[in-house]
């Protein structure tokens, strides 16, 4: 189980940090741009199915094709996990090395999207206090776990429910 834990968790970490790679480029780039929301999670998901296909590697090649829910639930709980510490990992990298302006940028970002006056003072004061609370370390930790863990624990869920085999019967 760990060798395929481990590779499924990293391969999907890697696959997860194109979208954001992609995103703060063209943020950098042109800060006027319009993200698509639906399409960002269309993708997620699409990376996400890494954790089924690794559940059912784990259950058919290890296992017999035999897997209880809770064993499933485990494997793809650590992929996803693995997937998860791996974006964490390089976003720290990335933020704190080469882009320390982020927020700045984002905030400018945000703040352009706004359409009303009291729109805008609202964003304002939230992405001041959003911006305060970036600049603790540990706060950078659990927002950018909170981005992708909960979705790939109910990916998890769903994929465990479907591929959990009953036991075999005794003949």
């Amino acid at each position: 189980m760990k060798k395929n834990v481990l590779v499924f968790g990293l391969v999907m970490g890697m696959i997860l940090c194109i979208p954001w790679l992609i995103m703060v480029n063209m943020l950098y780039a042109n800060p006027e741009f319009k993200s698509n929301d639906l399409l960002g999670y269309a993708i997620l998901l699409v990376i996400y199915s890494l954790i089924f296909v690794g559940i059912r590697n784990y259950r058919n090649k290890e296992l017999g094709g035999i897997i209880s829910f809770g064993k499933a639930f485990k494997t793809g709980a650590l992929i996803t996990l693995i997937a998860a510490t791996f974006y964490v990992v390089a976003w720290l990298f990335y933020y704190y090395l080469f882009i320390p302006d982020f927020m700045e940028v984002y905030t400018a970002h945000v703040l352009h999207n706004c359409t009303t006056d009291t729109e805008l003072a609202a964003k304002t004061k939230e992405m001041e206090i959003f911006s305060r609370m970036y600049e603790n370390p540990v706060f950078v930790i659990l927002i950018t776990y909170a981005e992708v863990l909960p979705i790939g624990l109910v990916v998890t869920l769903i994929s465990a429910l479907i591929l959990k085999s009953p036991k075999k019967q005794p003949q």
